[in-house]
C-alpha cells in the first residue's frame, strides 16, 4: 500500500468512505421500508439490487474521485506536494458532503412521501414553495433533520482530513515511473466505477427495472443519479408522426364519428342512454368527491381485516361500484386534471397544470349547461396552479377555497375535510338551480391532522407494527387519517340526505391516486410487486333509488370519470378526450375492451391493463414486464403476448401528448 502515490491513497480512501455511507444508507432505506414477506422463499432480488445499488454508487463516487485525481496530478493543486492546497480541497468536500447528505436526506423523506427515489419531479414542489415548506415542517422534524446533516457533514469531512494527516505521515518516497502507474492504475479503476460495467454500454438508471420489482429498482437507484438522470425527460410536446401512426386505431376505440388523419380529430358527439330511473327530473345534481389517497387496498371494500372505511362499504353496497378502476398516474395535481379534462397528464417532470401552453383544455363539465358549477377545497387552489386549471376552463365557476369559509384552518392543507364538506352542504342547500359541485378533500396526507374535535367520535384506534404493515400502513398516525376520512364521508352523507338536493343528485367518489405499499394477502403479487397499489382506486356512483346497485369488475379509467357522469345524468356533450362512458361499454361487451393506461412517471415506465393483465416497460425501451393483475387466480397455461400491450401503451402515451396541447375548449 505505501508504494501507491499518496494522493491516489488519499482518493480511495475517500471513495471508500463515501461507498461505505451511500451502502449505509441503502441499507437504512431498505430496513425502513422493506415490505412484509408473504408466502414462503423471502424477498427476490434483495442481494441483486445492493450489488446494483453498489455499482450506482461506485459511478458518482467515481466521478468526484476522478475529478480529484485528475486536479491534483497537478503539482499545485496536489495537497501532499503543496500543504497550502488542502485548504481549497476542505473546502470541495465541505461542499460534497453537505450535498450528499442533503441529498439522501430528501431522498428518504422523498421515498417516504411517495415510495419513490428521489428524481427530478420534485422540483414540481418548489413551485409551491411556501405551501411545501409549511408540510414538511407540519410533518417531519426538522430542526432534528438540520442538526443530523451538520453533524453527519462535518463528520465526512473530519474523517476526509484524518485520512490525509495519516498519509501524510508516511515517509516513502517514490520515484516517477512508481508515480506514473499509480496514477494510470489509478484512472483505470475509477474509469471502470464511472462506465459501471465492463462492456459497451454504461451503466443506465433503467437497468434497476430489469429487478423485477419496483421495490429492489428503488432502492438499487442512487439518488443523484436518478436526479440527473430524470432532467432529459423534462421537455413537453408529441411526435408528430407516432402520433399519426396510432391515430386510426386510437379514433376507432374512442369512437370518434368523422376520423380525419389530416387534423387529429377526436371529437365525438354522445347521445346518453341513461341507466338512472330520475324520476321525471331531467336534470338531476351531481357532486364528485376527489378523495385525497383513497387507495383502494388500504380500504375496508376489498376485505381489509383493520376495516378503515366501514361506512363508505356500506355505500359501496348500495351504489355502482367499480373495483377495478385506475388512475393514470399519481399525485393530486395529475389526479385532478386526469378527472377534469378527461387526458393523462404525462408531463414528465412538471405537472400540466403549470405549463402555460396546456392550461386551456376542453371539458365535459361544460356541457352541464343548465347546472351551476362548483368547486370545494380546503385549501389553496394557488397550489399546482389548480386554479388557472378550474377557472380558466370551466365556465362559470363557483370556487371556494380557504379564506371563503367561516372555519378555521387546522394545517397547511386549510380547513378540516369535515367542516370542507358541512361548508359545501350548507352551500348547495340554498342552491335553486341544477349544479354539479366537486369537492376535493385533502386531509388523508401528511401530516395527517385530525381535529381535536373529530377525535372522540372517530375513536383513534392503535395497532401493532407488524399488523399495520402487513395490510398496507406505515403507522397508526396514517391509519387514523384514513379512518378519519370515512368519518368525513358519513357526517357529509348523513347531512346531504337532510338536505333538499338529496333525491335528485348523484354523488360520485374517486380516489386523486393511490399510495404504492403492500398490498397484502388480499391482493394479487402485481399490485405490490409491480406498484399497482399506487394506482388502484374506489370508484362509486351513489343514488339509491336512481341508479342499480351492482359491483363492476370492469376496467375502469379515471379519465372515463366525466363521461360516465354525463351518461348516467343523461346529459348529450361533445368528448374530445380520452375517457369513454363506462356504462355504456358494459352494455355494449361488459367492458371487455375498456383498457386503463398507466404512467410511472417517477419511473418513467409505459403501462397498460387489459384483460386481467398488467403490462409495464420502461419507455426508453427495456425488458418488458407482464403481471397477472387479476383476483381469479389464471389457467396455469395462461400466456399473454406483450406486443399489442406495448402498442397501446405507446398510443395511449402519444395521444395523451398531442391532446395535452391540441384540446383546447370552445369559447
Amino acid at each position: 500500500m505505501a508504494k501507491i502515490p499518496r494522493t491516489i491513497r488519499w482518493v480511495f480512501l475517500i471513495s471508500l468512505l463515501l461507498l461505505v455511507l451511500m451502502s449505509a444508507a441503502r441499507l437504512g432505506t431498505w430496513l425502513t421500508f422493506r415490505l412484509p414477506v408473504t408466502g414462503s422463499g423471502g424477498a427476490p432480488g434483495t442481494g441483486r439490487a445492493f450489488w446494483l445499488g453498489f455499482r450506482y454508487d461506485a459511478r458518482i463516487v467515481g466521478a468526484i474521485a476522478l475529478v480529484t485525481a485528475l486536479i491534483t496530478a497537478l503539482p499545485v493543486a496536489d495537497p501532499f506536494r503543496n500543504p497550502r492546497a488542502l485548504k481549497g480541497w476542505t473546502w470541495f468536500y465541505s461542499i460534497i458532503a453537505l450535498a450528499l447528505v442533503v441529498f439522501y436526506a430528501v431522498d428518504f423523506l422523498h421515498f417516504r412521501y411517495l415510495n419513490q427515489r428521489l428524481n427530478a419531479s420534485a422540483l414540481s414542489f418548489l413551485q409551491d414553495a411556501a405551501i411545501s415548506a409549511k408540510m414538511v415542517w407540519q410533518t417531519y422534524p426538522v430542526i432534528r433533520i438540520l442538526l443530523a446533516v451538520i453533524v453527519l457533514t462535518w463528520g465526512i469531512v473530519w474523517m476526509i482530513r484524518y485520512f490525509y494527516r495519516s498519509i501524510k505521515k508516511s515517509d516513502y518516497r517514490y520515484n516517477r515511473p512508481v508515480r506514473v502507474i499509480g496514477y494510470i492504475g489509478g484512472f483505470l479503476v475509477l474509469a471502470v466505477a464511472l462506465f459501471g460495467r465492463v462492456g459497451q454500454y454504461p451503466l443506465r438508471w433503467s437497468d434497476a427495472f430489469n429487478l423485477g420489482s419496483d421495490f429492489n429498482a428503488n432502492i438499487a437507484l442512487n439518488p443523484i443519479q436518478s436526479f440527473a438522470s430524470s432532467f432529459k425527460f423534462r421537455g413537453s410536446g408529441y411526435d408528430a408522426k407516432k402520433m399519426a401512426d396510432v391515430y386510426p386505431e386510437m379514433a376507432a376505440y374512442l369512437g370518434v364519428e368523422h376520423p380525419d388523419p389530416a387534423t387529429l380529430n377526436f371529437r365525438r358527439n354522445v347521445l346518453p342512454d341513461t341507466i338512472a330511473n330520475w324520476q321525471g327530473a331531467t336534470t338531476p345534481n351531481v357532486v364528485l368527491v376527489i378523495c385525497e389517497s383513497f387507495s383502494a387496498y388500504k380500504s375496508s371494500m376489498w376485505g381489509s381485516p383493520l376495516n378503515t372505511t366501514p361506512y363508505f362499504a356500506g355505500m359501496c353496497k348500495e351504489g355502482l361500484f367499480f373495483d377495478n378502476c385506475f388512475t393514470p398516474l399519481i399525485g393530486t395535481a395529475k389526479g385532478v386534471w386526469a378527472t377534469v379534462t378527461g387526458i393523462p397528464d404525462v408531463e414528465l417532470v412538471k405537472t400540466a397544470s403549470r405549463n402555460p401552453l396546456m392550461v386551456d383544455q376542453a371539458t365535459i363539465l361544460n356541457e352541464f349547461k343548465d347546472h351551476e358549477r362548483y368547486y370545494f377545497l380546503g385549501g389553496s387552489t394557488s397550489w399546482a396552479n389548480i386554479r388557472g386549471i378550474l377557472t380558466n376552463n370551466i365556465h362559470n365557476l363557483h370556487l371556494y377555497e380557504e379564506g371563503d369559509y367561516d372555519v378555521p384552518r387546522v394545517d397547511v392543507w386549510g380547513i378540516s375535510d369535515k367542516n370542507l364538506f358541512l361548508q359545501a352542504d350548507k352551500i348547495l342547500s340554498k342552491e335553486q338551480k341544477p349544479f354539479f359541485a366537486i369537492i376535493q378533500t385533502a386531509d388523508n396526507h401528511r401530516p395527517y391532522t385530525i381535529p381535536e374535535e373529530d377525535r372522540a367520535a372517530v375513536g383513534l384506534v392503535n395497532f401493532p407494527k407488524d399488523t399495520l404493515n402487513r395490510y398496507g400502513f406505515e403507522n397508526n398516525d396514517e391509519l387514523n387519517a384514513f379512518r378519519y376520512t370515512d368519518y368525513c364521508f358519513k357526517t357529509f352523507m348523513e347531512k346531504a340526505k337532510a338536505s333538499p338536493y338529496f333525491n335528485n343528485t348523484l354523488f360520485v367518489f374517486i380516489g386523486d391516486h393511490g399510495i404504492a405499499g403492500n398490498g397484502g394477502p388480499l391482493f394479487p403479487p402485481a399490485w405490490t410487486e409491480n406498484g399497482l397499489t399506487a394506482n388502484h382506486v374506489p370508484l362509486l356512483f351513489y343514488a339509491p333509488g336512481k341508479i342499480p346497485v351492482a359491483r363492476l369488475h370492469d376496467v375502469a379509467s379515471q379519465v372515463d370519470v366525466l363521461p360516465t357522469i354525463a351518461g348516467i345524468a343523461n346529459i348529450p356533450y361533445r368528448n374530445s378526450a380520452l375517457g369513454r362512458d363506462l356504462m355504456a361499454r358494459h352494455a355494449a361487451d361488459s367492458g371487455s375492451s375498456n383498457r386503463a393506461f398507466i404512467l410511472e412517471y417517477n419511473n418513467k415506465r409505459l403501462g397498460m391493463i387489459f384483460n386481467n393483465w398488467y403490462f409495464t416497460r420502461p419507455i426508453q425501451g427495456g425488458k418488458p414486464v407482464m403481471a397477472w393483475a387479476d383476483f381469479a387466480q389464471p389457467d396455469p397455461k395462461t400466456t399473454q403476448s406483450f406486443e399489442p400491450y406495448d402498442w397501446w401503451s405507446k398510443a395511449y402515451y402519444e395521444t395523451a401528448r398531442y391532446l395535452l396541447l391540441n384540446n383546447k375548449k370552445k369559447e
